[in-house]
């Protein structure tokens, strides 16, 4: 039985790999060469992906791809994505083309505001805990004068600080509830100093404070963190046109497709195990942009979820409305981006999505990104109330089955000409490539 490793963070990376290598792989060769063919014959470039996160051995890639033709109000924009779902990109670049003939995409911010919390128990009086907070309030921005001074000259900053009683759900419990502007930057790190010092700022207070007795001075700490639900963080993003501009060729008839579609919309609305597949598609969009522009995308998603489910039942982020004979298709979705700070400034794929972009400030990257959501979102949608969704998704599959089974490109060629109007699956290209082989 394999035993555990002691001291292995401060091996060399090429100690690391010569233990994991060993330890782990029968071929021990073929498993350094793998992580070795991965990492980037620039040294420095190196070094600075090894330097990223910890206990580093190679690099893993996805593709970078781009979608172009998006118009978001009025905006010319091509939109880098980084994911290695088959279709994704070219999914989002048709129905990019497709609402970019129709006027485009309308974004508007409704607020940008970032939550943290300071997480404590007091044992004592909630009463005598208010009069304690409403004193010492201005004292929490007082002692954050030298953290949030360079956020504030950008205008952003602390906006406000509540207290919460959580005592029905945990005995004792209470929280110091605080929004914040953090700007440009998505703000996590600049948001959780001001909450530890929130929380050094309430022990040492109530430590003083005449109207605790002496177990109400005692304050204890949970934990002081920000919260990645942001339901005040939200953009919507939007297309429209008259209905009849829905149908690009005669085979679809333009009004029974905007019923089709809109029922879809309406069963992810009130059915969460289609919402939970819709929502993944609009993702889809969302964390391909959030990846390439050096964003976290697991925060992205926690959010997201959690907004989804806040009427008490997960639901669609999008929805429809025909009215007066318009289709009007929309998504609101929380969005806790960044722009500086972070990757921005070091991962040179990353600095190189933001020059694409032209530079974008958080609000304008919001808006981006929820209207490559939304053209994902479209496109899924378009599919499965018309074609289906395989017709599509396994054609852009069918090379990464053939690259699989390590088909020559002479037999590449033969079974993409045999499948260009046949049903495809994994079983059937499989069959037909040993056919091919005898």
């Amino acid at each position: 039985m394999q035993q555990n490793v002691k001291g292995f963070s401060k091996l060399s990376k090429e100690e690391k790999i010569n233990w994991i290598t060993s330890t782990y792989f029968s071929n021990q060769k073929e498993a350094k060469d793998i992580l070795i063919n991965y990492w980037n014959s620039d040294e420095n470039l190196q070094k600075l992906h090894d330097e990223f996160i910890e206990n580093t051995l190679t690099n893993f890639y996805l593709p970078y791809g781009v979608s172009p033709n998006f118009v978001i109000n009025g905006k010319n924009y091509t939109i880098p994505m980084a994911i290695e779902e088959s279709s994704v990109v070219a999914a989002a670049s048709k129905a990019a083309k497709f609402w970019g003939e129709r006027g485009g995409f309308k974004t508007t911010i409704i607020n940008t505001e970032k939550i943290g919390q300071v997480h404590f128990l007091f044992q004592g009086n909630f009463e005598k805990l208010t009069t304690f907070f409403n004193k010492i309030k201005p004292s929490f921005f007082d002692d954050t004068q030298e953290i949030t001074k360079n956020m504030q000259k950008r205008g952003g900053g602390i906006l406000d600080i509540e207290l919460k009683n959580k005592t029905n759900e945990i005995e004792n419990y209470y929280q110091l509830h605080a929004t914040f502007n953090t700007k440009d930057s998505m703000g996590a790190n600049f948001i959780n100093t001001c909450l530890e010092q929130f929380a050094k700022t309430l022990e040492n207070q109530a430590r003083n404070f005449e109207g605790f007795s002496e177990e109400e001075r005692e304050i204890q700490i949970i934990m002081s963190i920000l919260s990645n639900y942001v339901p005040n963080c939200v953009v919507r993003a939007e297309v429209s046109c008259p209905i009849e501009q829905l149908s690009e060729d005669k085979t679809i008839d333009a009004n029974e497709f905007a019923q089709k579609f809109a029922t879809a919309v309406r069963i992810a609305e009130i059915e969460p195990y289609r919402a939970v597949t819709h929502n993944k598609g609009i993702m889809n969009g969302i964390d391909a942009v959030v990846l390439a522009t050096g964003n976290d995308f697991r925060a992205v998603e926690a959010g997201v979820h959690a907004y989804a489910s806040k009427s008490g039942q997960y639901s669609s982020l999008s929805h429809v409305k025909i009215e007066n004979g318009i289709f009007t298709f929309w998504l609101d979705v929380p969005l806790a981006l960044g722009t500086v700070g972070g990757l921005t400034s070091l991962h040179p794929l990353v600095k190189f999505s933001m020059e694409l972009l032209g530079k974008p400030s958080a609000e304008e990257l919001m808006q981006i990104v929820a209207a490559a959501g939304l053209a994902q979102n479209f496109a899924a949608l378009r599919s499965l109330t018309t074609t289906g969704i395989q017709q599509g998704h396994m054609k852009m599959h069918l090379m990464n089955i053939l690259n699989q089974h390590q088909a020559t490109k002479e037999e590449k060629q033969q079974v993409l000409a045999f499948f260009k109007d046949t049903i495809i699956s994994h079983s059937l290209v499989v069959d037909y490539l040993e056919q091919i082989r005898k």
